[in-house]
């Protein structure tokens, strides 16, 4: 939580107040009493960098997920660079010749953690609510028409604050679905689970939350 000479600094309410009122605009049910997210001076400021890195090995692992062949993976791999910059995880995955259908279901999805690292590199114009799966072509578009050094040099990673704002939202729409999903009632306002996981993982990823790894960033609400 975020503390200011010993009380909640005034950044962190607002933003919670913010997205309080997109969620009443859109009849996202909120649990008021949800603690605020980090401020811009305690968020991990990461380089676009590394973030476009990241938004590349998770488009490869997703199209792999889609049953990409195994000869065009192998070249993708080589061709990006890509293996220091995957996670244990990704590259077990990338690996594996015949994966489970589990696992490939897992990493398709994969595209939505994707989408939203796009949005932050820029490529994204905005992310709105997590009510349906992402332009997946699109997406793929954006690596496959670029090579590595001209994707990062394309990217431009938006201000902290505005990743902030959406980390913030992610985090009680995220709530709404848990809630209702403990509940045993149909989630809300049409939101996604999992889109709103995915979103919600690369956010926290993206704003350091816990100082976690990809492979074990948490999501809590």
């Amino acid at each position: 939580m975020s503390t200011d000479n010993g009380g909640i600094s005034a950044e962190a309410i607002d933003r919670k107040l913010r997205s309080e009122r997109i969620l009443q605009a859109e009849g996202v049910p909120f649990f008021a009493a949800l603690p605020v997210i980090e401020t811009k001076a305690e968020a991990l400021k990461r380089s676009k960098e590394e973030v476009a890195l990241r938004t590349l090995c998770l488009l490869f692992v997703a199209a792999k997920g889609e049953g990409l062949e195994e000869e065009l993976v192998e070249r993708l791999l080589e061709t990006y660079e890509l293996r220091p910059h995957l996670t244990p995880k990704e590259l077990a995955f990338v690996l594996d010749n015949s994966p489970s259908q589990h696992d490939r279901i897992q990493f398709t999805w994969r595209h939505e953690a994707a989408w939203t690292l796009l949005w932050a590199l820029g490529f994204v114009a905005q992310l709105g609510k997590p009510d349906q799966i992402c332009d997946v072509e699109f997406a793929a578009k954006t690596m496959a028409e670029r090579t590595t050094s001209e994707f990062i040099d394309d990217s431009e990673l938006r201000p902290i604050a505005d990743i902030l704002d959406q980390a913030d939202l992610i985090y009680r729409y995220h709530w709404a679905v848990r809630n209702a999903r403990t509940k045993g009632q149909q989630v809300p306002a049409a939101l996604d689970p999992g889109v709103t996981a995915e979103t919600h993982h690369a956010l926290n990823w993206l704003i350091g939350y816990g100082q976690q790894t990809w492979d074990h960033v948490t999501t809590h609400t």
